[in-house]
């Protein structure tokens, strides 16, 4: 059998190649290329699908997080300088995006079974300047909602959720929108290689905060609701007409290409039977995880590079997921996690969870255009590696 790319876009969008076509042409045909009738449409639809009243087109998923916060300090709800507790494992964006809206990230353990923020570990982070949750759905399985909520709600917090990696989990409103939790709002990003992806880049804020989604559109507008009456310091950060549009035609698929995945993930638990290898749990709940990895981990960081090798050496494509955790990239040498700047912690704290994770995860394809044929042969070449 030939190569099995990890993620081969050009297969996942062939399908639709005419519906994406008619797409672009309509919108070019239509003259209007910013802030249209494709992107109010796609807000609404989205957000309804989430769950949430109002969604608010962006630019990316950074920007996404970055507005969220953003609004929430020009709506007086949180102010700079206080903490946001997020999970220490996820991608730098999450982190990124705290400091870009002058908060402080506090970095948090995460759940070796889940890959998820911890909720038992919160409290330790917890400082009198901590104001706010930034949870991640970690490679597309839903955090445990429940208890971050009922951690901030005892604590008057703020929660928020990166949601980039989890479009189409199913519903966490129940718990998100327990009494008293206050300013739930999600950031997700339509990067092309998401679960539902553009052709480009492209995010959203989605809420049921009609004025956190208020300021959000007029932040990514210059700050401005009329045009040349600036209220914010705002950016130039909109969802694009022509990506609206691609996003539309495939939202309608997302339930069926997230089932292909989990039938696919599914297997893998069932099949997968190396000794060497430790697989994801599948939650109680299927829905609660669209896959948007499937993550393997390896006794050490020795086997996770053999491994890597081999399945290359058999032509099947490996990503990691992630090779540095934040606190350990370059960009934060000098602080800026935890409150090392105000030396409440030492200037390199230690994750060793965290850091364990980045040793020796892996992930493999889990696209839902697999075919059963090269799902079985990725399952027979993780069976017969030795190291």
């Amino acid at each position: 059998m030939g190569k099995i790319a990890f993620l081969d876009l050009k297969q996942v969008n062939a399908p639709y190649m005419d519906t994406l076509k008619s797409a672009a042409s309509a919108v070019v045909e239509s003259g209007w290329y910013i802030r249209g009738s494709y992107v109010e449409c796609f807000e609404r639809e989205f957000a309804a699908y989430c769950g949430y009243a109002h969604g608010v087109g962006v630019g990316n998923g950074l920007d996404a997080l970055t507005l969220m916060l953003r609004a929430s300090i020009e709506l007086g709800r949180i102010a700079p300088g206080d903490e946001i507790l997020v999970p220490a494992n996820t991608y730098i964006a999450t982190v990124l995006a705290v400091n870009a809206a002058g908060l402080v990230p506090v970095l948090v353990e995460p759940d070796e079974k889940t890959f998820n923020i911890d909720p038992t570990k919160l409290e330790t982070a917890c400082s009198p300047k901590t104001r706010g949750i930034l949870s991640v759905n970690l490679y597309g399985r839903l955090a445990d909602m429940k208890a971050i909520c009922a951690f901030a709600e005892a604590r008057g917090l703020f929660v928020f959720e990166d949601c980039a990696q989890s479009h189409g989990a199913a519903s966490h409103r129940s718990a998100a929108g327990t009494s008293g939790v206050r300013g739930i709002a999600c950031a997700y990003s339509f990067y092309p290689t998401k679960n539902l992806g553009a052709l480009g880049d492209a995010g959203m804020v989605v809420t049921d905060d009609a004025e956190l989604a208020r300021v959000v559109r007029m932040l990514g507008n210059y700050g401005s609701e009329q045009k040349y009456v600036n209220r914010y310091r705002g950016v130039n950060s909109r969802l694009d007409e022509i990506q609206a549009a691609f996003l539309l035609a495939k939202l309608p698929h997302l339930d069926a290409w997230n089932e292909r995945r989990r039938e696919i993930a599914a297997r893998y638990c069932r099949e997968i039977s190396n000794p060497l290898l430790r697989l994801p749990e599948i939650p109680s709940d299927p829905k609660e995880h669209v896959w948007h990895v499937f993550t393997l981990r390896t006794p050490d960081c020795k086997t996770r590079d053999a491994l890597r090798k081999y399945l290359e050496a058999r032509g099947i494509g490996t990503l990691i997921f992630y090779p540095i955790p934040p606190h350990k990239q370059e960009a934060y040498a000098a602080g800026a996690l935890n409150g090392a700047e105000a030396a409440l912690l030492p200037a390199n704290p230690k994750f060793p969870i965290a850091e364990s994770m980045a040793e020796t995860v892996i992930s493999i394809p889990v696209s839902q255009v697999l075919t059963d044929d090269e799902v079985a042969e990725i399952i027979g070449a993780l069976n017969e590696f030795v190291c």
